[in-house]
């Protein structure tokens, strides 16, 4: 392996459930957590053990988007729908109920809100006016995962039937589908820079596909014991990390889907249950994870060849 030099530099404590997802914020010391016991927490990294909370919401909270440019929250909220947050403000401006279901990701395009749930939908809802524009039936099982690519009006979704649906957002269509992973899809991550795109599932498999020719497979690696939960990139694009259920992050270089590093929790004090979340921040590249042991740990990794 590559000489990587891990570092881990803080626990972050507050929150009495698994933490289920992360977000940026547009200051980069900043970011949000969402966790099992309903709350959104705010942290800085230039003060990490001051975590303020911002909503306490009587469900478990599955995912967060910040909407680009703004100071709205997007909160994913088990069995109601979305909270539209100020976050300077910490106050609820707005909700949405488009579904009872679990609410597994959110992202943005445009001002065009686009939201997973457990009926298996993708939800296309018009932000300003916090209006339905169409809820797109993918299969009868769950949507996990969304991935929008940066470089044409599409976004990737992956779901629980082991399917990545390719979703074309002008005419919101389906336009690509295929089994990618024989279990879940639980991460996709468009490759910086590059036309490509990544997956991870609960079959442990990260597997690269060429989004500039039809998604044909371009690679496949067994990348961990169990369900890989999450992909983040370096703010450079050069490496990214995987999260899993075997407890484990894992470094690797991104042009090559070479291993680099493996952090647990035997050499390197490590999360002792599922790693569910990981969020490479433009802060001194310093890296956050989240678990279901209820912490958040920031880590400092530095490449030294």
């Amino acid at each position: 392996m590559a000489q990587v030099e891990v570092k881990k530099i803080h626990t972050l404590s507050g929150h009495r459930d698994a933490v289920y997802t992360l977000a940026p914020s547009p200051e980069h010391p900043i970011f949000f957590s969402g966790s099992g016991d309903g709350m959104v927490v705010q942290w800085d990294l230039r003060q990490p053990g001051e975590g303020q909370q911002i909503a306490q919401l009587p469900n478990s909270i599955y995912a967060l988007h910040l909407i680009p440019k703004s100071d709205f929250l997007i909160v994913g909220h088990n069995y109601e729908g979305i909270h539209v947050l100020n976050w300077r403000e910490r106050k609820e401006v707005a909700s949405l109920q488009m579904t009872k279901a679990p609410i597994f990701a959110i992202q943005s395009a445009g001002d065009r809100l686009l939201v997973a749930d457990g009926e298996g939908f993708l939800t296309v809802i018009d932000f300003p006016t916090l209006t339905v524009q169409k809820r797109l039936a993918l299969s009868g099982e769950r949507a996990r995962v969304l991935a929008v690519n940066p470089g044409k009006a599409e976004v990737a979704v992956g779901s629980s039937d082991g399917f990545i649906r390719i979703v074309d957002l002008h005419k919101l269509e389906i336009t690509h589908a295929w089994p990618a992973h024989t279990n879940s899809v639980f991460a996709l991550a468009y490759t910086p820079g590059n036309p490509g795109l990544l997956s991870g599932s609960r079959d442990a498999r990260l597997k690269a596909w060429r989004a500039d020719q039809a998604y044909t497979p371009a690679a496949e690696v067994v990348a961990h014991l169990f369900a890989i939960n999450d992909i983040a990139f370096s703010p450079d694009g050069k490496h990214f990390v995987t999260c899993s259920m075997d407890k484990t992050i894992k470094v690797w270089q991104t042009d090559t889907l070479r291993l680099l590093r493996v952090i647990d929790k035997a050499r390197h004090a490590g999360h002792g249950t599922s790693v569910n979340k990981v969020l490479w921040t433009f802060f001194d590249d310093q890296l956050v994870s989240a678990s279901d042991d209820r912490t958040l740990s920031v880590w400092d990794i530095n490449f030294l060849n």
